[in-house]
């Protein structure tokens, strides 16, 4: 292969660096084997990873670990489940095809679709923008005391500064990403040894499905619009269209493998991220601050009742996944508008399109939260339009060939797509003000 004469600090057409790319091929050769070889394939999964804990998990955990105790981390686990599914199925269509979500939508969907999906997920771009710039605002005013508008700019540098390392290939940014993921998975870790969590309390919410009121339904609609996300969907087809250049069947089934391990590691450390936050919250703030449902009422309430480091920590953890997913934001963004419109944005313009709604919000006085969990309830609404997509693309064996979904993995993506076209339907039942049987207030 041609990118093994190339030097090891060079960028391969397929993005890669020369260095990755040789541990790539010495991998799919055989002659590279074990953790090493597991290594060259891991930046995909870990860079969509950082979609399921940005800054509106936080405010959708803390609301549903303040509010409801532990009684809805099963909301999170399901959520990570539909998750892995879904992340797992996008990687393949990349891997399989060559091609990306957004583009094989455009070339397979009637025109009137494509032109709906795109509005989708641009609508959807917005309310992922809005809540990462929002997240690592408002984690930066807390600690250095700006105004919010003021910790937006800042993020939006920095988003902006980072993003200029992916012209050094996909590498750098899967080793950035990766190192903001540790520092908020530490972070968690950390809160966890210093909050008194009531284990068997987490272990029954974890495994008892109940949604004690129309409240936990919002809630549960925010978890998992804030889990699953439309955007997080779209580019892991795009990060792994290419990445790795297979010769045979064989080595893109070794690629598949690679693939799916690293899905279920990534997401299970970002699931795990998701179940600490609920507990620290419900450990925190139930039994007497339950109607703690502001980041900010929960940073300066975590110093009286847990100390300032738990607070400390949870602000660093709170800046590392603003930034980090507005980076992410940002690339799943310009991946959507060139996959269905064929056009190459610049990623200043790319930014300012979906940034000037965040800043809009911000000048508008709404309060930052709240306007943290809407943009999860958008999310999830928006969610069905690419797992209907993607579950209909990886189904067809014209285009997957051998690897087309079988009878379990089909039947599992249409009830997990399912499922959240229910509770979507559910959600905006109660918006209309129809009485839900089982729910009540």
């Amino acid at each position: 292969m041609s990118v093994l004469s190339q030097s090891a600090l060079s960028v391969t057409p397929s993005g890669m660096t020369g260095r990755t790319s040789l541990a790539i091929s010495e991998a799919l050769a055989g002659r590279l084997r074990g953790p090493r070889a597991m290594l060259a394939f891991v930046g995909p999964a870990v860079i969509a990873s950082i979609a399921y804990m940005d800054p509106g998990n936080y405010a959708t955990n803390i609301g549903a670990g303040a509010g409801y105790g532990y009684a809805l981390i099963w909301v999170v686990v399901m959520a990570n489940l539909v998750a892995m599914l879904f992340q797992a199925l996008s990687a393949k269509l990349g891997i399989v095809t060559g091609r990306n979500l957004a583009e094989m939508s455009r070339d397979h969907f009637p025109f009137p679709v494509v032109i709906f999906m795109w509005i989708v997920s641009e609508i959807a771009a917005m309310a992922t923008d809005l809540a990462e710039f929002l997240g690592g605002a408002i984690g930066l005013s807390l600690l250095f005391g700006t105004s919010l508008l003021t910790g937006m700019v800042i993020t939006a540098l920095v988003t902006y500064a980072l993003l200029m390392f992916d012209r050094g290939g996909y590498r750098p940014m899967e080793l950035i990403i990766g190192g903001l993921v540790g520092v908020i998975g530490v972070s968690y870790l950390i809160e966890m040894l210093i909050a008194p969590i009531d284990w068997a309390a987490a272990a029954t919410g974890a495994v008892t499905p109940s949604l004690p009121d129309a409240g936990a339904l919002t809630l549960a609609v925010g978890i998992i619009g804030a889990t699953v996300m439309p955007h997080a969907v779209y580019l892991h087809s795009g990060l792994t269209q290419g990445r790795a250049p297979v010769r045979n069947e064989g080595e893109r089934r070794k690629v598949l493998k690679f693939s799916n391990i690293e899905v279920v590691a990534a997401l299970a450390v970002a699931g795990l991220v998701n179940i600490a936050m609920v507990m620290m919250a419900a450990s925190a703030f139930h039994a007497g601050h339950s109607d703690v449902a502001e980041i900010e009422t929960a940073y300066h309430t975590l110093t009286p009742l847990l100390g300032a480091a738990a607070a400390g920590v949870f602000l660093v953890s709170l800046i590392a996944s603003g930034i980090s997913s507005s980076v992410v934001g940002t690339m799943a963004g310009q991946m959507i508008m060139q996959g269905f419109v064929r056009m190459e944005i610049p990623v200043v313009i790319r930014r300012l399109v979906t940034m000037i709604p965040a800043f809009a919000v911000v000048a508008a006085g709404v309060n930052a939260t709240d306007a943290l969990v809407i943009s999860q309830v958008v999310l999830s609404l928006s969610l069905p339009v690419p797992m209907i997509a993607l579950v209909l693309l990886t189904r067809r064996a014209d285009i997957m060939g051998p690897y087309a979904n079988g009878r379990l993995t089909d039947a599992l993506a249409i009830a997990a797509t399912v499922v959240v076209l229910s509770l979507n339907a559910v959600l905006v039942a109660g918006a209309l003000g129809m009485e839900i049987p089982g729910l009540t207030g």
